[in-house]
């Protein structure tokens, strides 16, 4: 199955734009404007889950990093000695070994990505409708009990968290 003229677009448009504000992360050297670029870059992944027709994935990326975010502001408030994130700041550690290992990662997904032949693997696959259907039946099967211990311990954590932000302050 052909991707339509405006898939393709859309897939460029979101990728270019992932691509962009992952980039930004590591560029600025304020924690807020790093994690705003974070939040746009995961956005943009969303946005491809959509320009792909699985629309399911696409909404659960942009609620997981919208809650995601909210969480990583509280503790930065909490926490850090600059809750506001404006100051200057060192994002990056082991610049050299990171820039090495990020180009040929990026080499390795590229050469896999375009020297593989996915013929197969587009021939097999399920129409969208089909995987939302699959997967709403294995969300709500055996994987149930997973989901809703994952989302417990989670809340647990930032429940103690928080308290222990609280007692901490106390006690200044």
């Amino acid at each position: 199955m052909m991707a339509s003229p405006g898939q393709t677009v859309a897939l460029v448009i979101f990728g270019i734009l992932a691509l962009g504000f992952g980039t930004a992360v590591f560029r600025t050297k304020s924690m807020v404007r790093s994690a705003l670029a974070l939040l746009g870059s995961m956005a943009a992944v969303g946005g491809l889950f959509f320009a792909l027709e699985a629309e399911f994935l696409g909404v659960l990326q942009l609620m997981m990093m919208a809650t995601e975010m909210t969480i990583m502001a509280i503790f930065m408030v909490m926490f850090m000695m600059d809750p506001g994130g404006l100051g200057q700041m060192e994002m990056t550690h082991q610049k050299r070994a990171s820039l090495t290992a990020g180009v040929v990662s990026g080499l390795i997904a590229i050469g896999l990505s375009t020297l593989s032949s996915w013929a197969p693997v587009v021939a097999a696959a399920p129409t969208p409708s089909a995987q939302l259907h699959d997967l709403g039946i294995e969300l709500m099967s055996r994987s149930m009990l997973i989901f809703e211990t994952a989302g417990l311990a989670i809340l647990l954590a930032m429940i103690v968290a928080t308290t222990i932000a609280l007692k901490a302050e106390e006690k200044r």
